[in-house]
């Protein structure tokens, strides 16, 4: 995880929001009083107080809400308002979860919430129930339901669509405190969605840095959006996961630049990790068939894109090898695991430029034969 800059505020996670809103108005139920803020217990023990947004009386509960404050974390849920709707059920009922307006409803296997169930995690739900017996006692008997505003529209910039849940966001959060700028919510939405992949039997996933090459190898490979698996800059995440959660098939995808960094032994591809080594770019050129000269120029060369221009001009072909060395550096990663795997880079347009497939295969051959060859 990216160490978060001293500068940065941390922030709540939908979950912490969740759990104090809910607190809140079992509180006001039970004690016939609202605190106002509540204080909550994150997962590892710590106490934190939240103000309330809102809160009142229903015909048949009580409700609060809390606004998320993400800190400076890029959150698409901050300042957004998460209400909690909690009514007392009969002796023995236990704690029942719904999806207000604005919360999803799980309609896949592989997600740590079986399909059928509103997309409230559990660890918020542990959070929860936690947080009702602190006010009433062990085992408490009560319905919540949580809501968030604009939840359905929020949820379209996010992955849940992909994932398979349907009419809002998720109920999330594994320590209740958002680390801004951190990787974890990327890498956890990365393994989610190998996740579904596997637990759909999909027989070939793809993993890409962005839009342009997602696209591209969705388009080549003619696979179904629960196939595609949004990578980023996080290859070593993708790679790491299926090590051990293996699929039997799998192709990185992305663009020169970033390839060319995997190329070169590096997991993170974002620049801030560091740049591509032109010096190593230019050795490998020259096994690609490049003069001295040309090799010369290319280490000097201050971008990835300008150097495969002068190996394009130049008759050779960069991507292919730039391709196949990724692909040794990933199966490393995957160390023996029972995954075929292909790396494909793609130019700015979407045209396929190198690529480095698995024995067997070829983008000459018709793919949805092969996928059933190797199934």
């Amino acid at each position: 995880m990216n160490a978060p800059s001293p500068h940065l505020r941390s922030g709540w996670t939908t979950g912490s929001c969740a759990t104090a809103a809910a607190k809140a108005a079992w509180t006001t139920l039970c004690a016939g009083h609202t605190p106002d803020p509540v204080t909550i217990t994150l997962p590892g023990g710590k106490q934190v107080a939240f103000a309330l947004a809102d809160h009142g009386l229903t015909p048949n509960g009580a409700w609060a809400a809390v606004v998320k404050d993400a800190g400076d974390d890029p959150d698409v849920t901050h300042g957004a308002l998460i209400r909690a709707d909690v009514s007392a059920l009969p002796p023995g009922s236990g704690i029942t979860f719904h999806a207000g307006a604005g919360v999803g409803t799980v309609t896949r296997p592989g997600l740590p919430i079986p399909p059928g169930e509103p997309a409230i995690n559990p660890v918020p739900r542990a959070m929860i129930r936690t947080a009702l017996e602190e006010v009433s006692g062990p085992t408490p008997d009560a319905s919540v339901t949580i809501s968030i505003a604009n939840g359905e529209e929020l949820a379209q910039r996010t992955l849940n669509g992909r994932l398979g849940i349907v009419g809002g966001l998720s109920v999330l959060g594994t320590t209740g405190i958002v680390v801004p700028f951190s990787c974890s919510a990327w890498i956890d939405s990365i393994r989610r969605g190998i996740d579904v992949a596997r637990a759909m039997h999909l027989p070939h996933l793809a993993a890409s840095t962005g839009n342009v090459s997602e696209r591209s190898v969705q388009a080549l490979f003619n696979l179904p959006d629960a196939a595609l698996i949004e990578m980023g800059d996080f290859a070593g995440g993708v790679l790491k996961y299926v090590r051990d959660h293996p699929v039997p098939r799998l192709t990185i995808a992305g663009g020169i630049a970033k390839m060319t960094k995997l190329a070169q032994g590096r997991l993170d591809l974002h620049s801030k990790r560091g740049l591509a080594d032109m010096a190593a770019l230019a050795e490998l050129a020259k096994k690609s068939g490049a003069n001295n000269a040309l090799a010369q120029r290319i280490s000097t060369t201050p971008t990835v894109a300008e150097a495969f221009l002068l190996t394009t001009n130049a008759g050779l072909n960069l991507g292919d090898a730039i391709a196949g060395q990724a692909r040794s550096v990933a199966l490393d990663v995957l160390d023996g695991a029972p995954t075929a795997l292909d790396v494909l880079v793609f130019d700015r347009t979407g045209q396929c430029v190198g690529q480095a497939m698995d024995q067997g295969w070829s983008l000459d051959a018709p793919h949805e034969s092969q996928d059933r060859k190797r199934r």
